[in-house]
C-alpha cells in the first residue's frame, strides 16, 4: 500500500496522530514500522473495531504550535465515554426472590425510642413495692393498698424525671384521683364499691402515665399499662445488670449491712417482746404474720408488685402515644338526610315527656284508670326501659356526630340545634326514670341493685350535661371530662357507703310502716351496722348476727381492716346480739323480697335460715 498525500484538513484528522511534522500525513498501515515513542492509530482489523485513544499532552501541544491558525478554528475532539452500567430494577416487595417486607404495626409507630436502663432510684422503689405487696396484701384489702401504691408512684415519678418529662395539670389530676379511689377500701367494708374503686384507680393511674386527651387516647390509655409489662421487665433487668457491672463491691456492702440490721432487730425485738406483754402485742399487730404455708401466695404477690411497678415506671419513662390513633370521620350526609330522622326522634321524645309531666304533676289517676297499674307496678314497668333508652340515645348522638354535615356555619348550627334538643329531652327522661325508681323504692325498699342503677342513671345525666357544654364551649376537653365524671361518680358511690344507705332507708321505712326484710338486710356488710343498730329487738339482733359472726371469726391485721369493720366491731362489742335462730325464723320477710318476687332482676327466692349455723 503506497502513501498518498493528505488532503484532509485538521478537522478531519484522527484524534491520534504520529510525530507532528509540517506536512501532515495519514497514519501508515498497521504492518509498517512505527517511530519510537509515537502513538499511532492502526487501521481497523477485520476481527475487531477500531479503538479510540486519547492523544498525549506533548502531541497535542506540538500540533497546536505547528498550525496556530487552524488550532483556533478546530473544536476539541469529543470524548467517547463508556455507557453507565445497566442497573437491575429493584426487587418487588414480597416477590419470589425476596422475603415479604414487614411493615410496622399501628402500635409500633406510636412507640417512642427505648429509654436508658432503669436508674437506681427507680429500682429501689420497685423493690420496695414488691416487698410491701408480699407482706401486706396477703391478708386482705384496706389501707395497705395506699401503702403499696406510694413506692409504685415514686418509681413512676423517678422514671419520668429521668426521662425529662414534666408534671402537667391533667397528669396530677389523674394521679390524685387514683390515690383517692384507693381510699375507698380503707374506709368501706363492702366488696362491690371496693371492686369498682380498684378498677377505676387502675384506669386513672394508667391515664396519668400516658397523658392522653383524645377519645382513642383516653380509651386505650386507661389500659395501656398492660402493653408495658414485657418491656418493663426487660428494662428493669438492663438497669440491674448495668448497676451490677458498675458497682460490684457496693452490692456486697449493702447485703452485709442489711443482714446485720435484720439480725439486730430480730434479737433485740425478741428480748423486748418477752420482757413486756404490751410491747409484744404492739409488735404482733404491726409486723405481718408470714408463714411457710403462705409462701407460694406471698411469692405471687411479690411478683405482681414487682412486674406492676416496673410496667408503671417503664410507661412513665416512654409512654405509648395513644393519641396518635385516629378514627376516620364518616362521610358527611346531606342536611335533610341527616337531620330528618333526628327531628322525628325529638318529636317522639317530646310526646313521651308530655305524658310523663302529666303523671309527675298529679295526673296519675288518669293513667291508672287506663292501665290498671299501681305506683310500684307502673314504676317497675318503665324504669329499665328508660335506662336503655338513655344508653341508646348516647349511641345515636355518637353516630349522628360521625355523619353530621360540617361544611358551613349553617351546618354547625343545625347540628347544635338538633342534638342539643335531643340532649335536653333526654335529661327529662333521666328525671322520669329516677322518679319511677323513687316510687318503687318507697313501695318495696332499697336494695344494692336499685341504688346501683339509680347511681348509673345519675351519671348518664351528667354525661348529657357535659355533651351540652361541649356543644357550646367546644369538645376539646369532652373525653377527659367524661373520664373525670366517671371516676368522680365511682369515688362518691364508695364514700357514701351504699350498704349504709340501703340499711338507713329500710330502717326508716320500718319506723314508718313497720315492715322490713331482715333476710336481705343481714347479708349487708359491716358498713350497715350503725344504721341497723337502731332497730328494736329482736329485729336488731336478727339483722346483725351474721355480721357479728363474721367479725368474730376475722383475724385481719390493722392494715387489712377497713374503718367500717373497726366501727362495726366496736358497736357489737358494746352491744352484742342476744337472740337465737328460733326467734328470727320467719321474722321480717316482707318488703324487699316481696318486690323481688314481683319481677325485679336478681331476686331472693331462697330461705337463708335453712343453712344458717345459728
Amino acid at each position: 500500500m503506497s502513501e498518498e498525500p493528505s488532503e484532509l484538513s485538521e478537522s478531519a484528522k484522527p484524534a491520534e496522530v504520529s510525530e507532528p511534522s509540517k506536512a501532515s500525513k495519514v497514519a501508515e498501515p498497521s504492518g509498517a514500522a512505527e517511530p519510537a515513542g509515537a502513538s499511532t492509530a492502526a487501521e481497523p482489523s477485520a476481527d475487531r473495531p477500531p479503538t479510540p485513544q486519547q492523544p498525549s499532552p506533548a502531541a497535542a501541544t506540538q500540533a497546536a504550535t505547528a498550525t496556530p491558525g487552524a488550532a483556533a478554528s478546530v473544536a476539541a475532539p469529543p470524548r467517547l465515554q463508556a455507557p453507565p452500567p445497566r442497573q437491575a430494577p429493584p426487587p418487588h416487595p414480597g416477590g419470589p426472590w425476596q422475603p415479604p417486607v414487614k411493615r410496622p404495626s399501628a402500635t409500633a409507630r406510636l412507640r417512642p425510642a427505648a429509654p436508658p436502663p432503669a436508674p437506681p432510684a427507680v429500682l429501689a422503689a420497685v423493690l420496695a413495692t414488691a416487698v410491701l405487696s408480699a407482706l401486706l396484701l396477703g391478708d386482705g384489702l384496706g389501707v395497705n393498698l395506699l401503702i403499696v401504691a406510694v413506692p409504685a408512684a415514686l418509681a413512676a415519678a423517678f422514671a419520668a424525671r429521668a426521662a425529662g418529662r414534666r408534671l402537667r395539670p391533667w397528669t396530677a389530676t389523674w394521679a390524685v384521683g387514683g390515690l383517692a379511689l384507693l381510699a375507698v377500701p380503707a374506709l368501706r367494708d363492702a366488696g362491690w364499691p371496693t371492686f369498682l374503686a380498684l378498677v377505676s384507680a387502675f384506669a386513672l393511674g394508667s391515664l396519668a402515665l400516658h397523658g392522653s386527651r383524645s377519645w382513642p387516647g383516653v380509651l386505650m390509655g386507661s389500659v395501656g399499662i398492660f402493653d408495658s409489662i414485657g418491656p418493663g421487665v426487660r428494662w428493669g433487668w438492663l438497669g440491674v445488670r448495668e448497676r451490677a457491672d458498675d458497682s460490684r463491691g457496693r452490692w456486697a456492702t449493702a447485703v452485709r449491712t442489711t443482714a446485720v440490721a435484720l439480725a439486730l432487730l430480730v434479737v433485740f425485738g425478741t428480748l423486748f417482746a418477752s420482757a413486756d406483754a404490751a410491747f409484744a402485742d404492739l409488735l404482733g399487730s404491726l409486723i405481718p404474720d408470714v408463714s411457710i404455708v403462705d409462701g407460694p401466695w406471698r411469692t405471687f404477690l411479690f411478683l405482681v408488685g414487682l412486674v406492676g411497678a416496673l410496667a408503671a415506671a417503664r410507661t412513665a419513662a416512654a409512654p405509648v402515644r395513644w393519641d396518635g390513633l385516629t378514627v376516620k370521620p364518616g362521610k358527611p350526609r346531606a342536611r335533610m338526610e341527616w337531620a330528618l330522622p333526628l327531628i322525628v326522634l325529638n318529636l317522639l321524645f317530646a310526646a313521651f315527656i308530655t305524658l310523663q309531666l302529666v303523671v309527675l304533676l298529679g295526673g296519675y289517676e288518669k293513667v291508672r284508670e287506663a292501665t290498671g297499674l299501681d305506683h310500684a307496678q307502673y314504676a317497675r314497668q318503665g324504669f329499665w326501659q328508660l335506662l336503655w333508652a338513655t344508653l341508646l340515645t348516647l349511641l345515636v348522638i355518637a353516630l349522628a356526630l360521625r355523619w353530621a354535615p360540617r361544611g358551613s356555619a349553617r351546618d354547625r348550627t343545625l347540628v347544635r340545634a338538633v342534638l342539643g334538643t335531643l340532649c335536653v329531652l333526654t335529661l327529662v327522661v333521666v328525671a322520669s326514670a329516677l322518679r319511677r325508681m323513687d316510687l318503687y323504692v318507697d313501695e318495696y325498699g332499697l336494695t344494692r341493685l336499685r341504688i346501683s342503677v339509680a347511681a348509673m342513671e345519675l351519671w348518664l345525666g351528667t354525661v348529657f350535661v357535659l355533651i351540652l357544654a361541649a356543644g357550646v364551649f367546644g369538645a376539646r376537653f369532652l373525653p377527659r371530662a367524661i373520664a373525670v365524671s366517671a371516676a368522680g361518680a365511682v369515688l362518691a358511690f364508695g364514700l357514701i357507703s351504699p350498704d349504709a344507705v340501703v340499711a338507713e332507708q329500710n330502717v326508716r321505712r320500718f319506723e314508718d310502716r313497720g315492715s322490713i326484710d331482715l333476710d336481705y338486710l343481714r347479708d349487708l356488710s359491716a358498713d350497715a351496722v350503725p344504721a341497723l343498730d337502731r332497730l328494736p329487738e329482736p329485729q336488731r339482733s336478727c339483722a346483725l348476727r351474721t355480721v357479728q359472726r363474721e367479725l368474730r371469726g376475722s383475724d385481719s391485721p390493722w392494715y387489712a381492716t377497713s374503718w367500717g369493720e373497726a366501727r362495726a366491731a366496736e358497736i357489737l362489742r358494746e352491744r352484742p346480739v342476744s337472740v337465737d335462730r328460733g326467734t328470727c325464723y320467719g321474722l321480717g320477710t316482707d318488703g324487699v323480697r316481696e318486690g323481688e318476687r314481683e319481677g325485679e332482676q336478681g331476686g331472693y327466692e331462697r330461705d337463708r335460715d335453712e343453712y344458717d349455723p345459728y
